[in-house]
């Protein structure tokens, strides 16, 4: 499933989270017991698969995404692995108009796989919408190899560093750099 997920990916020009990405995610989830699960970038489903595989029998995924089709592909994807259409709760819609109508403190887990251009905001929201102990993962932190690069000046790149700098020094996380896929920021919430 997550084979033909990937293809679907490439078709619509989507980069899909690596196999190392996905098996961390299903540890993250699988690690906080996770029942609740929110999503930024649903993609054509990799990433929510290997969520939902971490997670609880009983757990939801909420996803969110901008792309109908792609989201009408995820939710194929996600009935075709074996997940009754109840563990998934998908939402078409900017993220930054979705998550403020998402409820405080009830999520164990919060995947954001978008542009390093929405971190901040995403690291804000993800703060508000975990509870303690909860999970915070960031796809794409390595930017490519850029982020070890001082010459790299780029506007993701400069966005990428001042987010793992300002998680790193806060005293809301416990973080680490996770280096499988495209580099995987994953803090806990204190």
């Amino acid at each position: 499933m997550l084979r033909t997920a990937r293809s679907l990916a490439r078709e619509v020009g989507v980069d899909a989270v690596t196999p190392g990405a996905g098996a961390a995610l299903r540890l993250l989830a699988a690690a906080g017991n996770a029942r609740a699960v929110v999503e930024i970038g649903t993609g054509t489903g990799v990433s929510g698969v290997w969520l939902l595989r971490g997670m609880r029998p009983d757990g939801v995924l909420t996803t969110i995404d901008v792309e109908v089709e792609h989201q009408r592909i995820a939710r194929r994807i996600f009935v075709e692995a074996g997940f009754p259409s109840g563990r998934t709760r998908i939402i078409t819609g900017r993220a930054f108009d979705v998550l403020p109508r998402l409820a405080d403190g009830a999520y164990d887990l919060v995947f954001v796989d978008a542009e390093a251009t929405g971190f901040t905001a995403c690291v804000d929201a993800a703060l508000r919408l975990l509870r303690p102990g909860g999970v915070l993962a960031l796809n794409g932190t390595l930017a490519g190899g850029r982020i070890g690069d001082p010459a790299a000046r780029d506007v993701e790149t400069v966005t990428v560093r001042e987010t793992i700098k300002a998680i790193r020094e806060s005293e809301h996380w416990i973080p680490a750099l996770l280096p499988v896929g495209h580099g995987l920021l994953a803090a806990v919430k204190c």
